[in-house]
């Protein structure tokens, strides 16, 4: 785990955004991260198609990530 520099303004607006989602701010900075990655590495889906390929990989089985 490490530390992470923001603007003061970006701070304000993910504090905001974790209370209408019910997060903690850490929790989410990091969707944010993780979201906006993966929206670089695949950029012909939409937020909505992100967001379920990443429902659909959480609830697979353990056994069945180790196979893909």
């Amino acid at each position: 785990m490490g530390i992470v520099k923001i603007d003061d303004e970006l701070h304000e607006q993910i504090r905001c955004a974790s209370t209408v989602m019910c997060r903690s701010i850490n929790a989410q900075a990091e969707f944010w991260m993780k979201i906006g990655m993966l929206a670089e590495a695949n950029p012909a889906l939409s937020f909505n198609d992100i967001v379920k390929m990443q429902l659909e990989a959480a609830s697979r089985p353990s056994s069945d990530l180790a196979a893909a």
